[in-house]
């Protein structure tokens, strides 16, 4: 029996036992249970800030200034008290209050491709299945609400942008690059004339191939597509995408930069319902001058990524939308001879804002020597994603059918219930 959203008073009234002394052993460890659930309204979009590469949490959100495995790096106070992040971030410190701050993720996935599938999946990549990205199952399970526009959009993406996965290809992320340029491919090359001609020519090929082949026909979803492409074509909802709508105070905010423009973008595009944004700050596979490159890297996030959490808090979006902000893994606490850090999958950080999730709140903690955080006793990627699929009003524990029939959940994690504002 699953009670995903009752409280332990909700669950006595829809029992009748309320006010009566009989209530058994398992009833009230189920009321017990109900009661721990998270509260608070869902949020409705998620926009993943994507750091391609896998950045170092000791130059970033975990610094250990001083020790032997800080380095160089300086950190800074930030709003939430005690608490310091690298010097280089003074803008997101300035934030942070909104933000809860993981910094005991842990993986199995040391590999870039295979940690960026787990990152954005929540499962160790498989040989025999595919599994959908965060946006894909917002995309799948919340309805579409009017969006003529793609609900699942990845700016300025790497080699591994969203993927629906079993879910099929009509979920993988929409990719576009510098908000600066239109949008590719949403204009017609000729006149309206000659472009409604094409697509009734279109047309009587579509019906001659289905002959005697309906099924196979919509299958392919080939008209689906041209009918989704054309709405999106005419769409006045592809302004979000257009940048000089804005107010320049508000385009100074993000900064005359490719990803700050990619987080104003992000915003734009939640505002007329898109589920899921990805915005890609490639750069951070420090092997080498890991110093000097995380800080160069920090230098471009750090106030695009402030001004995205000010911009949402101070339009009221943050309740309503999950902010993401991770890479595929961490980095070593040991300095190698290139002056680099390797990959880490045991013991890095992750920002998580919005929704019903708490602000202000930190979570885990990393050896202040450089030990390896055991996989039982760290923040598991899969709990993670449960977590932030319940922040969207997304049951994790739902079973879907892969296309041969094989009984998948949205997620094997476990909710991480103090992430959630009581």
């Amino acid at each position: 029996m699953n009670l995903p959203m009752l409280t332990r008073r909700q669950l006595l009234a829809y029992t009748s036992l309320s006010g009566l002394a009989w209530l058994t052993p398992v009833a009230e460890q189920l009321s017990r249970a109900a009661e721990k659930q998270p509260r608070g309204e869902p949020a409705r979009s998620l926009i993943l800030v994507w750091l391609s590469g896998g950045p170092s949490q000791l130059e970033t959100f975990d610094p250990h200034p001083g020790r032997a495995i800080g380095g160089p790096t300086q950190a800074i106070d930030t709003r939430i008290k005690a608490v310091q992040i690298a010097s280089t971030l003074p803008r997101v410190a300035e934030q942070l209050d909104a933000c809860c701050l993981i910094r005991d993720v842990v993986s199995k996935e040391g590999d870039h491709e295979r940690g960026a599938l787990a990152l954005k999946t929540g499962y160790p990549p498989e040989p025999t299945i595919v599994h959908p990205s965060v946006g894909a199952i917002l995309c799948h399970q919340l309805p579409e609400s009017g969006v003529e526009i793609p609900r699942h959009v990845s700016i300025l993406p790497d080699r591994f942008p969203g993927k629906g996965g079993f879910l099929g290809a009509q979920f993988d992320a929409f990719k576009t690059y510098d908000p600066r340029d239109k949008v590719p491919d949403v204009q017609p090359r000729t006149s309206e004339e000659r472009f409604a001609r094409r697509l009734a020519d279109q047309n009587v090929v579509e019906q001659a191939f289905a002959v005697g082949r309906v099924k196979q026909a919509e299958a392919t979803l080939h008209r689906e597509m041209i009918d989704r492409a054309r709405r999106m074509m005419a769409s006045e909802q592809l302004q979000a995408f257009e940048l000089d709508r804005e107010p320049q105070s508000v385009q100074t905010l993000y900064g005359d930069s490719t990803f700050g423009r990619g987080c104003l973008a992000a915003r734009r595009l939640i505002e007329v319902g898109v589920r899921c944004v990805e915005v890609t700050l490639s750069g951070w596979d420090t092997h080498a001058n890991n110093f000097e490159g995380t800080t160069e890297q920090n230098g471009k996030l750090d106030q695009p990524l402030a001004a995205l959490l000010q911009d949402l808090r101070e339009r009221k979006l943050l309740d309503h939308t999950v902010v993401m902000c991770c890479g595929e893994f961490g980095r070593t606490p040991k300095i190698n001879g290139l002056d680099g850090r390797d990959h880490w999958p045991t013991g890095f950080s992750m920002l998580l804002a919005g929704g019903p999730l708490r602000r202000g709140h930190i979570r885990g903690a990393t050896d202040p020597d450089g030990q390896r955080i055991k996989y039982d006793d760290g923040t598991r990627v899969a709990d993670l994603h449960a977590t932030v699929l319940r922040a969207l009003g997304v049951n994790p524990a739902l079973e879907l059918q892969s296309p041969i029939g094989r009984p998948i959940k949205l997620s094997e994690g476990k909710l991480l219930v103090d992430l959630f504002a009581s």
